[in-house]
């Protein structure tokens, strides 16, 4: 195994500890990363912008300040000096470690920022947004921008701007959206860690489509600090999470989102251990096992593959039970509702950049997706009286998954009922019997998505593993349980 092989396979926590302990610098952590972009690049498409200089010029301040932390500690114990100082145990936990960025809500003062659109192909930044000013205080260093459907409108990763994103476990499929690019980027190994955003299934999505881990919060829990509006995030619970190769890692990481912002009206003040969970037994967890959330079409495919990745849970001595939600809606019924709070919340974001940017998304047919447009003006059509209608259904499915938490400390259900989405598949707006994700954007509830195993076929299969609210240790849990026993890292090879 190459060099640049060896540590672009690196967990994020591993890589933080060589580059600690000296073994390895954060220049050729960096460098490895950049070089797999590079290779990669054009078969993956992962990435919209590649911060090659500032990442280097950022890997180097790291080396120095190791060295000079190294260099006045061997100069203290030879003067017997009692001074405190910083030494390599003090810096972040992410020093020097590569960071993708998902180029829709993580901003970077000075980095393009395009939101997956051609219109905004030229924009810059002008601030940081919190949470990537909490990773880099962790001593992450921004490696890149990756790839997202235009204002991550979809749950499939393609845009005017640089086009498809394909999953590296098969380039023949999509990397899924809408955190697509920060997926594809962590399965091919271009990055050991990389953010995402979750309005309707767009970290757990592309989790499945690639094989890699990632969270969705509880929502409140990871501060946004966007503007100009505050208010935007809760008609469809939309939150910002990590994505990652290893639980720990994806832990690691939200232990440094995490916290209250006071930027942010959502935000809330609840400590929740992250990384110390990861290790914590489950031999006394009570599983509840939905198939098919009662109404969602799984592939027999599908389904056995995460038969059989239930069986693991069992393995670790938890109690699992299949079981019905009983939430006592039809597809077309929960279909109706989505499409009045999501759709709107697609209105609202076309709203949102006409006041930020003074450019009407409808005004410029040539330049924006078909899918995103025909959402807009869908949204259109929904008012107060649909959205109360819908608030009914989605009070109601909140009720039956409460009922069902009260009884069991966790959730698991597939990440999505198919496995065979192509690189190029335009799925239509009204498609959302494939993703069993946005109901828990409905709910605010924390969700992991894991790799389940591979079809047949070789086609990725995910699970979705849904805890109650705030307990997303437990979540963190059984994630870090279920990887143990049935480790994925088989599925970079």
């Amino acid at each position: 195994m190459s060099f640049e092989s060896e540590l672009t396979r690196l967990s994020a926590t591993e890589l933080a500890t060589r580059i600690r302990n000296g073994d390895v610098t954060a220049t050729r952590a960096v460098d490895a990363h950049l070089e797999r972009i590079e290779r990669l690049g054009d078969e993956i498409n992962a990435f919209v912008t590649v911060c090659a200089d500032e990442a280097r010029a950022a890997a180097e301040e790291a080396d120095r300040v190791l060295e000079a932390s190294e260099a006045q500690s061997t100069s203290d114990s030879r003067t017997g000096s009692d001074a405190t100082r910083e030494t390599s145990e003090d810096v972040g936990p992410l020093h020097g470690v590569p960071l993708a960025l998902k180029d829709l809500g993580a901003l970077k003062e000075g980095v393009r920022h395009t939101y997956g659109s051609a219109l905004f192909s030229d924009n810059v930044a002008a601030e940081t947004s919190a949470i990537v000013e909490r990773l880099e205080d962790a001593g992450a260093i921004v490696i890149g921008k990756t790839n997202t459907p235009e204002f991550g409108h979809k749950g499939t990763t393609t845009n005017e701007l640089v086009g498809a994103t394909a999953s590296p476990i098969d380039t023949d499929l999509n990397a899924g959206g809408s955190s697509g690019g920060s997926a594809a980027a962590l399965a091919a190994g271009m990055a050991p860690v990389a953010t995402g955003s979750d309005a309707g299934g767009s970290l757990r999505i592309p989790a499945a489509a690639c094989g890699i881990y990632a969270i969705k919060p509880t929502f409140g829990l990871v501060p946004d600090d966007g503007r100009p509006s505050a208010f935007g995030r809760t008609t469809q619970h939309v939150t910002k999470g990590p994505m990652a190769r290893t639980v720990e890692d994806a832990a690691l990481m939200l232990e440094a989102m995490a916290g209250p912002h006071s930027a942010d009206p959502s935000s809330v003040p609840v400590d929740v251990e992250y990384r110390d969970a990861v290790e914590n037994p489950i031999d006394d967890y009570r599983i509840a096992y939905s198939p098919d959330l009662d109404v969602f079409p799984v592939g027999e495919e599908v389904g056995a593959v995460v038969e059989e990745a239930v069986g693991a849970l069992e393995s670790t001595d938890a109690t699992v039970d299949e079981i019905s939600v009983d939430h006592g809606y039809s597809m077309a019924e929960m279909q109706e509702a989505t499409m009045a709070t999501y759709m709107t919340s697609i209105l609202e974001t076309a709203t949102i950049v006409e006041e930020a940017h003074e450019i009407d998304l409808r005004e410029h047919p040539d330049d924006v997706t078909d899918s995103l447009l025909s959402m807009i003006h869908i949204g259109e059509g929904f008012g107060p009286e649909e959205l109360a209608r819908s608030a009914v259904v989605r009070t109601g499915f909140y009720d039956a998954v409460q009922d069902v938490l009260a009884d069991y400390d966790l959730l698991v259900t597939p990440t999505l009922s198919r496995a065979d989405v192509g690189l190029h598949e335009d799925l239509e707006s009204s498609a959302w019997d494939w993703p069993l994700t946005w109901p828990f954007n409905w709910t605010g509830h924390p969700v992991a998505a894991a790799p389940a195993g591979l079809t047949e076929k070789g086609h990725p299969v995910g699970i979705q593993l849904i805890g109650s609210r705030f307990e997303d240790d437990r979540v963190l849990a059984a994630s870090g349980a279920f990887e143990r026993e049935r480790p994925w890292e088989r599925l970079y090879e």
